[in-house]
């Protein structure tokens, strides 16, 4: 085996898929891209790494709640674009193309272009690592999207897209949660 540097180990095992979370700061939404997530166990709780930089961080903390969007292939360029500018002087939606839908539980959109979105609330920040713990309130999926692939980023600008699906619900049936 070949050793690499342990700062890019991070590219090895960099979690997926890239999400978009919408915040509302009481004046206009925005949208922040989002590589650094997770699922915390099988409850409907997350949590994602952002912090100050981010100008949606800002609206997060003040009112405690986001929308978890999952953007498919097809929006890969506006993933991207989203993630290189701020929200502070650009109106993301309208640059990017992309449509804020009512969501029925937090103030900030969905985004109808998204194959999935979660309305969520923070339920912790652990400050000293910018992790945010979100709970899911609704979740809501789009099935007549033709296009399902999610992107994961390996975080030297450069993507991975979702291929074949390998089922083994039956071999790992004693460990899921009734009703997967």
């Amino acid at each position: 085996m070949e050793r690499i540097k342990l700062s890019q180990a991070f590219t090895l095992i960099e979690p997926g898929p890239v999400v978009l979370v919408t915040t509302q700061d009481g004046e206009k939404p925005n949208i922040m891209t989002i590589s650094w997530t997770m699922v915390i166990d099988f409850s409907p709780r997350f949590a994602i790494t952002t912090g100050a930089w981010n100008h949606s961080y800002a609206a997060l903390r003040k009112t405690g709640e986001c929308v978890i969007a999952i953007p498919t292939v097809d929006l890969l360029d506006q993933v991207v674009g989203i993630g290189t500018c701020s929200g502070a002087d650009t109106d993301k939606f309208a640059r990017f193309g992309l449509t804020p839908a009512e969501a029925s539980q937090v103030a900030p959109p969905l985004i109808r272009e998204c194959l999935a979105n979660i309305e969520c609330k923070v339920i912790d920040i652990v400050e000293q690592h910018s992790i945010v713990i979100l709970e899911g309130l609704v979740a809501h999926l789009d099935g007549t999207r033709q296009e399902r692939r999610t992107l994961h980023a390996v975080g030297d600008g450069s993507f991975i897209v979702d291929g074949q699906r390998l089922e083994r619900k039956q071999m790992m049936a004693a460990k899921l949660p009734p009703g997967l």
